[in-house]
């Protein structure tokens, strides 16, 4: 029977008894999920590499470096991989963070050891190869080019720029023209070197295999990976708040929208009120059509094509923004009408038929978010990774519905400010603003 016990714990969703954790000697660990509804397989994981081993000089590094892992490797051509991935249906991707460089491998139950063995050699063994490399390079530094013509784009550019400055995450993890342009296979190979190693690595599987069939698997692929010249990255220092209001305008004069971000540093995932936080924003910009934000700009108002508000919480600082899409007369009054909602939601408690409809938003939406294996994987990994306990799956509906009025506010008072903010517009000079 299914039901929540007097713990508050509720026992629809994975927890400590149906995840196995096993840790290997060389420091990976290991979870999984076994479904046996299912004959597919998903790995998925992250690797500690990340944008934070690199400086300004060479933004953009960590990122070409994932982007080439699948270009070659000690066993196979890059030609081979994706021959040997497409012929059992199999994929296989890597993407980079400022913490983290994540992989993704979706297969059939028999094909496994095959996606295990391609995923093992490219993190383990990437040859790097200087054609793949230039190429992949290129079309980078043509992705940094369209970025510069891209209001929404520069608008987030702009304002991360503007909040983090002298901060890693004033930094484009994707780099600039100027620092990706003279990357080499050999700084990817070094770069590789330093920072891809078993310390820290976390590895979920979720399908229909054994946890005992995929700790073997797992310690043949990777079990023996050592790296002694691994260097953990540096750690993520806290963001200062802005101490006044600032501004920054990213001028593209031909545009006929105007992107605007606004924002500043928010809780870490790890932080204790950071349910708090992300209810409070739900309420704010999420919930309906964008909540209060998406209500009143957009619906009410007609000022915006878009406006809502994200709260991504991870291993570092990330922040709290709100944004919109706004013809360039309409820039000023949405600015004032975002602040404006900031400051309702410090001031006045929400309401309890808000807050319940918010609740019920919230504690809905997650078991649609595990319906599939990818779903499982990736809050399983966030679990592992955020140290959530394996527990924070049937907690959470508990927890969400234990969140009042009262904490709500003290989260919106304790992490926004309508004037000690960030503000970044890209697009035609303003217009008409008083």
């Amino acid at each position: 029977m299914i039901g929540i016990s007097s713990f508050g714990v509720d026992s629809r969703y994975p927890g400590p008894e149906t995840i196995h954790r096993h840790r290997l000697a060389n420091g990976i660990t290991l979870l999984v999920y076994e479904n046996f509804a299912s004959q597919a397989i998903v790995i998925e994981g992250v690797v500690r590499a990340g944008a934070l081993g690199e400086s300004r000089a060479t933004a953009g590094l960590a990122n070409l470096t994932a982007a080439s892992l699948m270009r070659g490797s000690s066993k196979r051509a890059f030609e081979q991989i994706y021959e040997d991935l497409e012929s059992v249906g199999a994929d296989l991707g890597f993407s980079s963070g400022f913490h983290t460089t994540g992989f993704a491998a979706n297969c059939l139950v028999e094909d496994v050891d095959l996606a295990l063995d391609i995923l093992a050699d490219a993190i383990r063994r990437p040859l790097f190869p200087e054609k793949a490399v230039a190429q992949l390079r290129g079309q980078i530094l043509t992705g940094l080019q369209l970025r510069a013509d891209d209001t929404q784009r520069m608008a987030r550019l702009t304002f991360n720029e503007l909040l983090y400055a002298g901060h890693p995450y004033g930094r484009s993890a994707s780099g600039y023209l100027d620092s990706v342009s003279p990357l080499t296979r050999d700084d990817l190979a070094a770069f590789h070197g330093r920072f891809f190693g078993p310390e820290g690595m976390i590895i979920t599987v979720v399908g229909g295999i054994g946890a005992e069939a995929v700790v073997e698997k797992v310690t043949a692929a990777l079990g023996d990976w050592q790296n002694r010249d691994y260097q953990p990255l540096p750690a993520m220092p806290d963001a200062e708040r802005p101490s006044a209001l600032r501004r920054a305008h990213a001028a593209l004069p031909d545009k006929s929208q105007a992107d605007i971000v606004l924002g500043l540093p928010g809780p870490r995932r790890a932080a204790p009120d950071y349910l708090d936080a992300s209810l409070m924003n739900t309420i704010l910009g999420v919930f309906g059509m964008m909540g209060r934000i998406g209500q009143s700009v957009r619906e009410e108002q007609g000022l915006a094509y878009y406006a809502y508000s994200n709260l991504r919480g991870g291993l570092g600082p990330s922040p709290w923004t709100a944004a919109a899409g706004v013809a360039p007369q309409n820039v000023a009054q949405t600015i004032a009408s975002i602040r404006q909602e900031i400051r309702r939601i410090q001031n006045e408690p929400v309401s309890a038929e808000e807050l319940a409809d918010c609740q019920a938003y919230r504690t809905g939406s997650l078991p649609v978010s595990l319906e599939t294996n990818s779903g499982l994987a990736g809050v399983i990994t966030d679990m592992e990774l955020y140290n959530l306990g394996l527990d924070y799956l049937q907690r959470f509906p508990e927890e969400i519905r234990s969140i009042t009025p009262q904490r709500i506010q003290a989260a919106a008072q304790k992490y926004l400010s309508a004037d000690q903010i960030a503000i970044a517009i890209a697009g035609p000079e303003e217009k008409d603003e008083g």
